[in-house]
């Protein structure tokens, strides 16, 4: 989990050794130049399925029409005091932030609302775990999304030292059992993983790093996390098998195009909420190239 007092990195990183697709790389994140290594396979990088992006236009096109579907099902939870808890998870750098931002971009913020919670407090590490993050969950009517949620102890919190393994074996034993208990209560449940390949994310960290725009998303942890790919892959490949289930799945999006991503993941929740006036025409079938559930499509 990202410290919230980790500000932009203003202090050089210098150059790494980092092992990509099995070789040995030299990367530079302080170097305003991209290396060619990156550059030719930020997009099909761990066997992503598309060597194009998504035309603008194209996806410009089905965005709206995917958007003026989900004012439809907002106006359905609201009359019908439906609820759904949405969570996005993936690497840093996989787009979580950017596919809620699209998803939430035209409902209502009342009743449409993101949870993106900082580093524990004294008083909430004292608590029983998942404490903090029902105290945020929907009422009546409520569409919420989680960008990064309690699976932070699935990943980046066992990776970086941040809990205990015995902590760690405890969650993946328990989120199921409280996912359940969710389903059982009738909200609408969606996990997302978004994936992306090791180049995908090395270019995005190398943006943020070098626009005034966007380096407040690059933080020390960032930099910690270059050389720890293979132990992310291994605790995702964990978390999926361990808390994969039938009343809770993981819908993984493969997630190198961001516009395709984005567009997946809405239309999934559009899919599965049983809202008036749905049309499913306009929704349209899901690319199984891109989303599927379970492990299926995880990149390498």
């Amino acid at each position: 989990m990202k410290n919230s007092n980790d500000n932009a990195v203003t202090a050089a990183a210098g150059p790494l050794k980092i092992s990509v697709a099995g070789k040995q790389r030299e990367f530079n994140i302080d170097d305003p130049d991209l290396p060619d290594w990156i550059k030719d396979n930020k997009l099909t990088a761990g066997g992503y399925p598309y060597d194009k992006k998504m035309k603008g236009d194209e996806y410009e096109s089905q965005l709206e029409a995917l958007q003026i579907e989900l004012v439809k099902a907002q106006a359905w939870l609201q009359r019908t005091g439906q609820r759904v808890l949405a969570l996005f998870e993936g690497r840093d750098a996989a787009g979580k932030g950017g596919t809620i931002f699209v998803l939430r971009q035209y409902m209502n913020p009342r009743t449409a609302r993101n949870v993106a919670l900082t580093k524990p407090t004294e008083t909430e590490t004292g608590q029983w775990y998942f404490q903090r993050y029902v105290t945020h969950f929907p009422t009546r009517g409520d569409f919420v999304t989680f960008d990064r949620s309690w699976y932070n102890r699935a990943g980046v919190e066992p990776v970086m030292g941040f809990c205990s393994p015995e902590q760690h074996e405890h969650f993946l034993d328990e989120a199921p059992r409280f996912e359940k208990m969710i389903r059982n209560d009738g909200i609408h449940l969606f996990k997302f993983w978004l994936d992306i390949g090791q180049e995908t994310q090395l270019e995005r960290f190398h943006d943020r790093r070098h626009s005034p725009l966007k380096n407040w998303k690059f933080s020390p942890i960032d930099i910690a996390g270059l050389n720890k790919w293979d132990a992310y892959t291994k605790a995702r490949n964990l978390m999926i098998e361990r808390t994969h289930t039938r009343e809770a799945p993981w819908i993984v999006v493969r997630a190198n195009d961001k516009r395709r991503a984005r567009l997946s993941a809405i239309r999934r929740v559009l899919l599965s909420l049983p809202y008036d006036g749905r049309d499913r025409d306009v929704i349209g079938k899901e690319d199984k190239k891109i989303i599927d559930e379970g492990a299926s499509l995880l990149l390498a």
